[in-house]
């Protein structure tokens, strides 16, 4: 097989990939992690079997989709862990979060939930995890974390955060941030009641 036939069907099967992750992306993002293989492979436009060749499990395609938000979940944490004052960088981790989660539910919803996933994600995931809770020991040790806080009120945050519904993302960004200033007044031990950010509108939802 010459080089000039290798070529195209390398760039193919990379253009398709590609095309899956895109698509993945955005029907986790939207309509959740049930979104079958099959839809997936519909709105790429591209057979069931071209998705299962790249990725052979749901898993894998999990984690290949949210790689790139789970690498920053775990900048922000780790920028968090190093910040001289606990306080402040648990503020900037419970921030920075509901911003990004915000902003993705696909991926919120794989962070906060403990799926069947792809060893890689799942390790990532937990080694963000394990430095969230550091950062929690830190704070309480330090006296402005409440002394009953544990990390799983951390992860109840972020799943009700992960509710917040809106279409344009700079409204669900803000109702996120209004959310995490909230949030962060209860965590306190001695609550600083500084002004909330605006309040936002949301759509409520419909039976």
């Amino acid at each position: 097989m010459t080089d000039e036939v290798r070529h195209p069907r390398r760039s193919d099967a990379r253009d398709n990939r590609d095309r899956i992750l895109a698509v993945a992306r955005l029907a986790f993002a939207t309509d959740g992690l049930d979104v079958p293989i099959r839809e997936i492979a519909r709105r790429a436009r591209l057979g069931p079997a071209t998705v299962y060749r790249h990725f052979p499990a749901k898993e894998a395609l999990l984690a290949a989709a949210f790689a790139e938000q789970m690498a920053a979940c775990s900048a922000i944490v780790e920028a968090g862990l190093a910040h001289a004052d606990p306080w402040s960088g648990f503020r900037q981790v419970v921030e920075k979060l509901m911003e990004a989660h915000a902003l993705d539910r696909g991926f919120a919803r794989a962070f906060v939930t403990r799926l069947p996933a792809e060893a890689g994600f799942a390790a990532d995931r937990d080694r963000t995890l394990r430095m969230a809770a550091e950062l929690v020991d830190r704070a309480r040790s330090g006296g402005r974390l409440r002394p009953d806080f544990v990390l799983e009120d951390l992860i109840l945050a972020l799943m009700a955060n992960e509710g917040i519904r809106a279409d344009d993302p700079g409204t669900r960004v803000a109702a996120a941030r209004r959310f995490a200033a909230l949030m962060l007044q209860s965590f306190q031990t001695a609550p600083a009641r500084d002004p909330l950010p605006p309040p936002v509108r949301l759509p409520l939802p419909t039976t």
